[in-house]
């Protein structure tokens, strides 16, 4: 555990590697943040652990420096040890998702991002292709193939913060785009049942904050990303990539217009490139990170594989929705109960008397409130994303304890009292 410093100047530095939990928060409590509204009645009981950002995000319950004693540090990744462990995520993260037989997964550089960019500048063009957004990283996708690919027929499908586009529009003639869960707005697609069995083009799935926390219909999927630092709690900079052997048969075939980067290159003389999905990656992985991607699947598994980390997730989400229920100021920015993601839980203020602000003041309250309690050491990063409309955002991924999820709503309604009132 890595203490973190406050923004508060007058608190010290935390010690780095605190020997527990309860010592941080006793630093903590020793140095309180000065603040006006202080002095209101706070709530008796705190989380455990405070983190709860949506990227990167928890380490799993227990988790210490020593879960990484048997990384291969100093080795090389092409050695013999390098690949076993390379090779041990993939076969790990394959068996806990249930990926078919002749699906391939890899491990390739840059995160979700690099993975989801390698897999639509080799594959798309070769059809029309329909892109969905509903939040920022959707969109972020719409202007790679618009602006970068330069692709020429492109359908941009896409639904204001809160909602999902219209998915009975999407052509299965085309080539499909669209995150499973945005991370920025906390609307999921509820199924897959909108995506064709018998589709003539190729669905790409940005599904880096649904993996191991969602229900992933495979057999609907051609291709998939996600990084290692969301459910899991991994560490940031390496991606996951998932072929379908149509996605396969797609890159053999069909050569892109564009330049392709050396890290982006998945084929050779117009075959796959096999290594990529045996633990052979195309640049230098961390070691240091591969150990604690496999201490989290490690962890996945002991708590019940998939059904286990998706039972976790959905209880914080249900444990957030009772209390938005009985709430008088906060709701879900998901309009739709079946759309709300487990993992991503993003909420809205509905007070009258926060939405009679101006845009500037309705800004500012997410990020006081955010900050309020960072600096009482019981809830980091909580912030909603900086494109979204003005709110929360809380991390429900299965490495977050729903017993930390209910201690920190009652401080949620401490600070946003707290605010209201200093207004």
């Amino acid at each position: 555990m890595v203490a973190r410093r406050s923004s508060v100047d007058r608190r010290p530095r935390l010690a780095i590697f605190a020997a527990s939990r309860a010592e941080a928060h006793q630093v903590a409590d020793h140095y309180p943040p000065m603040h006006a509204e202080s002095d209101m009645t706070k709530p008796n009981a705190r989380p455990t652990r405070a983190e709860f950002s949506s990227g990167p995000c928890a380490k799993r319950p227990g988790w210490s420096l020593e879960a990484l004693s048997g990384a291969a540090l100093g080795r090389s990744h092409r050695s013999g040890i390098g690949k076993s462990r390379l090779g041990e995520v993939i076969a790990r993260s394959r068996a806990i998702l249930g990926l078919p037989a002749d699906y391939r997964l890899g491990i390739v550089p840059g995160s979700d991002t690099g993975a989801f960019e390698m897999a639509m500048w080799s594959l798309l063009g070769a059809r029309g292709v329909d892109l969905l957004a509903w939040e920022s990283f959707g969109a972020a996708w719409v202007t790679d193939a618009v602006k970068q690919l330069k692709l020429p027929d492109v359908r941009k499908l896409d639904a204001d913060y809160g909602h999902l586009p219209d998915l009975s529009a999407v052509d299965p003639a085309r080539d499909v785009v669209f995150t499973w869960n945005g991370t920025t707005s906390g609307v999921r697609v509820a199924n897959g049942d909108w995506i064709a069995t018998d589709r003539e083009g190729l669905t790409l799935c940005d599904a880096t904050s649904a993996v191991f926390a969602m229900d992933i219909p495979w057999d609907r999927i051609d291709v998939a990303t996600w990084s290692w630092q969301k459910v899991l709690g991994g560490e940031a900079a390496h991606g996951m990539l998932v072929l379908s052997p149509r996605a396969v048969a797609r890159l053999e075939s069909h050569q892109p217009p564009w330049p392709m980067p050396k890290v982006f290159r998945l084929t050779k003389g117009g075959k796959l490139v096999d290594g990529i999905f045996a633990g052979e990656t195309i640049n230098t992985p961390s070691l240091l990170a591969t150990e604690d991607a496999l201490d989290g699947l490690r962890w996945a598994e002991s708590v019940g594989g998939l059904p286990g980390l998706i039972a976790r997730s959905e209880a914080n989400l249900r444990t957030i929705a009772e209390w938005v229920a009985e709430s008088d100021w906060a709701g879900f920015l998901a309009e739709v109960p079946a759309t709300r993601s487990s993992t991503s839980i993003c909420l809205k203020i509905v007070d009258p008397w926060f939405l009679a602000l101006d845009d500037g003041a309705r800004k500012s309250v997410p990020k006081r409130l955010a900050k309020l309690l960072e600096d009482e050491g019981v809830a980091f990063d909580i912030n909603g994303y900086r494109d979204a409309p003005p709110g929360l955002r809380i991390w429900g991924g299965a490495t977050v304890e729903t017993a930390d999820v209910a201690a920190l709503l009652p401080w949620l309604d401490w600070a946003y009292a707290a605010i209201k009132a200093d207004a």
